[in-house]
């Protein structure tokens, strides 16, 4: 965060914040994954907070029960008069921090630091404080009581004596650290599978709806290894959310919303149990996503990547540029989802064989001979950390395969040789032709995509490249060097008016 003295005061919360229905006041885009004792969030006020643990808690689970509660964000927090404000550079209002390799302890010191900051600056403002929301607007608040995050999680406790509070700093854009998902698996080995477990960030989205999918992951780990057998004959088990392994991709969708990306494609059919791995946690990411794939109505992560590289075909270089960096980043998370999916499925197996004969008899279903392991005596053989260490070659295999897509669509080599041998012979007299030829491959080529304005852009844009593309040399080096200068754009119309226009005598 560097410098705090120059961090500025960011209000956590903005109009448009709450993206689903039925809120929890204060508690922005609270949800529960179907099937799962896993919620998610964004940054609630102090009041949020309590109406968050009430509604998990519900008017059976004990208040003073395990209550584990993961906070994935980078910045420090405190409260001013309950409402949530971060700590954020003075660069990075309105966008994600992105603090880098931030550890528990660093947020936990420079949130110490962001308080004290904040209480000077109360001090000698006649006990106002300057903060700024998400547009960079100005104001100014009373200071009727300020709390760290900390000071605020304890006093949660004097209610909710169980509440575990777990910093867990991740960035927006990359996938968790490998180090992370230990953090997460350490906090919630132990527990069991009726223990709650609550994920925020700012708003709820995407950094908590990945480690959404981390607890839901482990919380099938344990109802894999604990459970073995039960499946199907005790009342009131949610045999449809156990049976992931029966769980198939709708196969009508595009590849790229089944995720069937080439880098993801290669390490199923290296990893043992890929494909089960690669299904379950499809079938986690689904249901922590839209209503249409059996969630509650966040945009999952293979919408997301699937919508970025649609809208990639139709955007300028500039926006291509970030959009790519963006998929690769969301591919990178979606192949670390399915490697540590098959992480905690040779962790369920590994449970069951490492019970004691003497102790096997006393947890065996009569019926079956099959095991019934307490979850709380469910143990990891080891750190996922040190299972990527013996799978390096996975490392290896995403940092090279993830921009390994195909980011434009390649003009058939049959329209794209007519198009040539019709600029060759005589381009200007062509022309028509040459643009009915160039629309009519097009047409063919983006026949997949809905009709609209996204459609007409992708077409366009197409156009404008493939006419660049067969320009006659002396066009093409005068159009390149006016983009260039930045007298013009690379735009159809502006394409062929420089190319055919009269030049005054």
């Amino acid at each position: 965060m560097g410098d705090m003295e120059q961090a500025v005061c960011m209000l956590d919360h903005f109009d448009k914040i709450q993206k689903l229905p039925d809120p929890i006041p204060g508690c922005p885009n609270f949800r529960r994954v179907p099937g799962f004792k896993v919620y998610c969030c964004g940054q609630p006020t102090l009041e949020g907070f309590e109406k968050a643990l009430e509604k998990v808690c519900g008017t059976t689970y004990p208040k003073d029960g395990p209550i584990i509660w993961f906070n994935m964000r980078q910045e420090p927090d405190v409260y001013v008069n309950g409402q949530p404000i971060c700590a954020r550079p003075p660069n990075k209002i309105g966008e994600y921090a992105e603090l880098g390799a931030i550890t528990r302890d660093i947020v936990k010191e420079q949130e110490t630091k962001f308080l004290g900051e904040c209480e000077g600056r109360k001090s000698v403002n006649g006990g106002k404080l300057k903060v700024v929301d998400i547009n960079k607007k100005q104001s100014e608040i009373e200071v009727k009581e300020l709390k760290s995050l900390s000071q605020a999680i304890e006093g949660l406790k004097e209610k909710f004596p169980g509440l575990v509070h777990w910093r867990v700093p991740v960035c927006n854009s990359a996938a968790p650290l490998e180090t992370d998902f230990d953090i997460m698996v350490n906090t919630l080995v132990g527990t069991s599978i009726n223990t709650p477990v609550i994920i925020n960030d700012q708003v709820g989205l995407s950094r908590a709806t990945s480690a959404c999918v981390v607890a839901c992951l482990f919380k099938e780990f344990q109802i894999s290894a604990s459970y073995e057998g039960l499946i199907e004959t005790v009342p009131g088990l949610n045999a449809t959310v156990l049976k992931t392994d029966k769980y198939v991709m709708d196969q009508t969708k595009d590849a790229l919303f089944r995720g069937e990306f080439e880098v993801v494609k290669e390490l199923v059919a290296k990893m043992k149990d890929g494909v089960a791995a690669k299904n379950n946690a499809d079938k986690i990411i689904d249901l922590n996503g839209t209503k249409k794939t059996g969630g509650t109505g966040i945009k999952q992560l293979r919408e997301n990547i699937a919508e970025s590289k649609l809208s990639y075909e139709i955007m300028d270089d500039a926006a291509q540029a970030f959009l790519k960096s963006k998929i690769m980043d969301n591919i990178h998370k979606y192949f670390y989802l399915i490697v540590f999916a098959g992480y905690m499925r040779e962790a369920a197996v590994a449970a069951r064989e490492v019970i004691e004969a003497e102790k096997k008899a006393a947890v065996a279903l009569p019926a079956s001979g099959k095991c019934s392991i307490p979850a709380k005596d469910l143990t990891v053989p080891r750190t996922f950390k040190a299972f990527m260490d013996e799978n390096s070659w996975m490392r290896e295999h995403i940092d090279t395969g993830k921009g390994n897509l195909q980011w434009e669509r390649d003009i058939p080599p049959a329209a794209l040789s007519n198009l040539e041998g019709l600029a060759a012979k005589d381009f200007k007299g062509n022309l028509g032709q040459i643009i009915h030829d160039i629309y009519q491959t097009a047409h063919l080529m983006f026949n997949d995509m809905p009709q609209g304005d996204h459609k007409k852009r992708a077409k366009y844009r197409f156009a404008s490249k493939t006419l660049m593309r067969i320009l006659p040399e002396a066009n093409r080096k005068e159009v390149e060097g006016l983009i260039e200068k930045g007298s013009m754009t690379l735009d159809l119309y502006e394409i062929l008016g420089t190319c055919t226009w009269i030049k005054p005598q």
